[in-house]
């Protein structure tokens, strides 16, 4: 019994060691401008410490800040 509990103890202190997931989504990020204005800074200024998750999630966020998330403009064809 002794035995596994060791080897459950190690599992678990090796399953908290690993990166996890971002909690960071796009639409968070939208929702949340300040947060969303520390990760870009973060990112510009350390790329590889935050991983290319929250990086593209930070781009997304900022992209559909700006442009919105609709359909682009399309103008319409011209008469004839």
């Amino acid at each position: 019994m002794n035995k596994i509990s060791g080897m459950l103890l190690l599992a678990l202190s090796l399953a908290a060691c690993q990166q996890s997931a971002p909690t960071d989504t796009v639409d968070s990020l939208i929702a949340n401008p300040e947060r969303l204005k520390e990760l870009r800074a973060q990112c510009k200024a350390d790329h590889a410490k935050l991983g290319d998750a929250v990086c593209n999630a930070v781009a997304e966020a900022t992209r559909r800040r700006f442009m919105g998330n609709g359909t682009p403009y399309t103008p319409a064809a011209p008469q004839r």
